[in-house]
């Protein structure tokens, strides 16, 4: 993958972009030179904020080693604040979806930052225990195929 820039470009079709160039207002909690995060304009819960790179790049996968470095070193900062800003505020869930498959809507890479109050606070996600299908055969054969990309 070529050196990514930490300096911003934008892409003209893109909403998020023209959040950054000010074309769309944004409710803006923090910015600084490599990201920007602002309040979800669905709230999936009150203070549902999106952390955003300030440059433009698709999702995790184009992402290279020093912009995951500057974006990602900054996610626990803005969830804190989140957190902090409401005594109410119990969890949170922090999501990042990749491709259409895993819902991601927007395609310039997002972070979300889910503020979670009760366990009825109408937010769900649902991870299905599908361990009686695998053998250990199964994992191993897995695990192989994923150690083999990160080899070299």
């Amino acid at each position: 993958m070529d050196q990514m820039t930490l300096e911003p470009h934008y892409a003209d079709d893109c909403i998020f972009c023209k959040i950054l160039t000010g074309d769309i207002p944004s409710y803006t909690v923090y910015e600084d030179n490599i990201v920007k995060a602002f309040l979800d304009i669905s709230q999936g819960t009150p203070g549902h904020t999106l952390v955003i790179p300030k440059t433009h790049v698709q999702d995790i996968f184009a992402y290279d080693a020093d912009l995951a470095a500057a974006v990602f070193s900054r996610i626990p900062k803005i969830a804190r604040a989140v957190k902090a800003s409401d005594p109410a505020i119990t969890g949170m869930n922090i999501l990042n979806n990749n491709g259409k498959v895993a819902y991601q809507s927007v395609f310039h890479s997002h972070i979300h930052l889910v503020p979670r109050y009760t366990d009825q606070d109408d937010f769900k996600m649902i991870f299905k225990d599908n361990s009686g299908n695998y053998t250990p055969a199964d994992y191993a054969a897995i695990q192989e195929k994923i150690k083999a990309q990160l080899e070299g």
